[in-house]
């Protein structure tokens, strides 16, 4: 089936999704442009390593990543000028979504060089879509900031955006966080969905104070996609769905959902 493809673009900026824990869910072109590219920039070589080789994968990684993202544009776009196809991806998710790989993208746009997306896995659509909160109309915000002078600034900000606010968060601020909803949006619903697609993906719903008493229970772990509605919605008290999503088949790379 591979003859009958058309071979990838010398020159070209492939930004490939990986799975956020559920190895299956990686794409048949995601995998036939990762073999078939000339190198991989890499969040993290040791856990793009290991997807690759449990994929029977074997191409030169380069690390990518917060603190050299910079410098290394330069390289990349020196090697998509001599024609190199090359594949970008991050932990796990789609490349520059609160990861590693907006500044390449940038780059390489504003060096006239080819872009191109291989989409696939993405915690912000995967919680979104199971989140039963209005879709019509959302804004992401990823990542709120550590400092609490700030975080709160921001989330005041956003007291007037209508549609569904989308964040990412950690489980160490995820009560700060919920603390901080109930003072400003004490009658809307959150979402949390955690561990999406491993095997113990949790959904929890109801206002900012009841999931703040649940995971003051019960701690919650991995990282969450959390998601806030102002909308009129039927919402029992303190809803909880857990799904049980297969397990990945290697643990070490079910971490990281974007």
């Amino acid at each position: 089936m591979d003859s009958q493809l058309p071979p990838l673009v010398p020159g070209t900026l492939y930004l490939v999704a990986t799975p956020i824990g559920n190895l299956e869910d990686i794409t048949l072109r995601a995998l036939r442009t990762l073999r078939e590219c000339d190198v991989v920039a890499a969040e993290d070589t040791r856990r793009t390593g290991q997807l690759l080789k449990y994929f029977g994968i074997s191409r030169p990684i380069l690390s990518c990543y917060r603190f050299n993202e910079a410098r290394r544009s330069e390289e990349l776009l020196e090697r998509l000028g001599r024609g190199e196809k090359i594949a970008l991806v991050t932990d796990a998710g789609s490349p520059g979504i609160s990861d590693p790989g907006e500044r390449v993208v940038r780059a390489a746009r504003r060096a006239g060089r080819r872009v191109e997306c291989v989409p696939g896995p993405c915690a912000l659509v995967a919680a979104l879509t199971a989140s039963g909160l209005p879709a019509t109309e959302f804004h992401f915000i990823g990542f709120l900031p550590v400092k609490s002078g700030q975080r709160r600034r921001l989330l005041e900000s956003l007291l007037p955006v209508a549609g569904t606010l989308v964040f990412y968060e950690s489980p160490w601020r995820i009560e700060k966080l919920l603390g901080e909803l109930a003072e400003l949006l004490p009658d809307s619903t959150v979402v949390l969905a955690r561990e999406l697609t491993k095997k113990f993906e949790e959904i929890l719903r109801g206002t900012p104070a009841e999931l703040l008493a649940r995971a003051q229970q019960r701690p919650l772990k991995g990282e969450m996609v959390v998601l806030v509605s102002r909308a009129a919605t039927s919402r029992g008290p303190a809803e909880e769905t857990e799904i049980d999503g297969v397990e990945a088949v290697n643990p070490n790379l079910a971490v990281g959902s974007h």
